[in-house]
């Protein structure tokens, strides 16, 4: 049995929150996590619609029944298997849709790209191309991936703002798993801006905001 591979055109979907102008000053393209999808994900970022922000949820391109055979529907970045495709395929659709944006807005346009939980390995690892114009970066709920190159990464992340975020009752975030995270972050030169808030495994509003105006000080 021999495996073959071929590429074919998909129809990508995501959301915005603002309208495309002159006036918008901040992009923020924001991944959502395992099993969600972007339009609810997207809710959770009002509070950055001023009419100078424009947010942008793009939903991963594998969509499934997240119990059983029917009912509600997720989406995931990827899985395990042929990883490796996947992992290009999502950077060429980030990338695209990046372009698409810068396309409609200001040069000057500040770009800010989050990725949460699941959303967060996806990101870090489109980054890791050093092929993408990003301003800030924030990691919330989420592992900064073991398979990013060294050499590259440390290229991509250097002098690139990074922010940290978790619930300290998040039941996926242990201890251990900051430790790591810390550690293979020194390795790349990062060191982030961490915030923490009382919750668990979702976006806090009132954290967000203050992340928000802690990067546009910088």
């Amino acid at each position: 049995m021999t495996e073959h591979q071929l590429i074919v055109p998909r129809t990508a979907r995501y959301y915005t929150l603002g309208t495309p102008s002159d006036d918008i000053q901040h992009l923020w393209i924001v991944c959502h996590g395992y099993g969600q999808l972007g339009r609810f994900f997207l809710r959770h970022f009002s509070g950055l619609d001023d009419g100078k922000t424009l947010v942008v949820a793009p939903e991963a391109l594998s969509r499934f029944y997240l119990d059983g055979f029917s009912g509600r529907v997720g989406a995931t970045w990827m899985t395990k298997e042929d990883r490796l495709s996947e992992i290009e395929d999502q950077a060429a659709y980030l990338s695209l849709l990046l372009t698409e944006q810068l396309r409609q807005l200001p040069q000057d346009v500040q770009v800010t790209v989050l990725g949460f939980s699941q959303g967060g390995a996806t990101v870090c690892r489109w980054l890791a191309t050093g092929q993408v114009p990003v301003q800030r970066l924030v990691l919330w709920a989420a592992s900064f991936p073991e398979d990013i190159a060294f050499e590259a990464g440390k290229a991509a992340f250097q002098d690139l703002p990074v922010a940290v975020v978790y619930g300290t009752q998040d039941e996926f975030i242990t201890a251990e798993k900051l430790e790591q995270k810390k550690q293979l972050m020194s390795q790349l030169g990062i060191v982030p801006q961490v915030y923490t808030f009382d919750g668990g495994h979702t976006i806090h509003p009132e954290t967000l905001s203050k992340v928000n105006k802690r990067l546009l000080s910088k």
